[in-house]
């Protein structure tokens, strides 16, 4: 299971050079969710946390929201990202947004609106739990993991 796990953080990363480029120095990444599932702060082997660290080694500018593992998050002293409060904040100037948790109010988010936050509508859905045509329709390039 850890290898399957790592696999798809991996397949993360590698679409994200495929979409912004091989260099991500300087590229801001929005992670929506740090918690392991939604509805919940349990953030033990997270893939979002383990996807922030891997961007941040790539010297991307990282930034994760999530309503209840941010404040926790928050508190936390040395992170390599920045936690955001709300999913505007996190969103606003990003190059691509990366989906980490599928809570409700990340699934629901009006993609019209995050497209007026972003710098460069592309997305990444690491959940596929998001309206893909949804976002699509609202020009954003949106990429699935698993999906073709």
């Amino acid at each position: 299971m850890d290898k399957v796990n790592d696999a798809v953080r991996h397949s993360v990363v590698d679409t994200a050079r495929r979409l912004l480029g091989e260099d991500l120095a300087g590229k801001r990444v929005a992670i929506l969710g740090a918690a392991f599932k939604p509805d919940s702060d349990d953030m033990r082997n997270s893939p979002a946390l383990d996807l922030a660290q891997e961007l941040t080694g790539l010297s991307a500018s990282v930034v994760v929201m999530d309503p209840a593992a941010g404040p926790i998050l928050a508190d936390r002293e040395g992170l390599p990202y920045q936690i955001a409060g709300s999913i505007e904040e996190a969103l606003t100037g990003a190059d691509l947004i990366v989906l980490g948790t599928e809570w409700k109010q990340f699934t629901t988010f009006d993609p019209a609106k995050a497209a007026e936050l972003v710098a460069r509508r592309i997305v990444i859905d690491g959940r596929n739990a998001l309206p893909r045509e949804d976002w699509k329709a609202a020009g954003f390039t949106y990429a699935g993991i698993g999906r073709r």
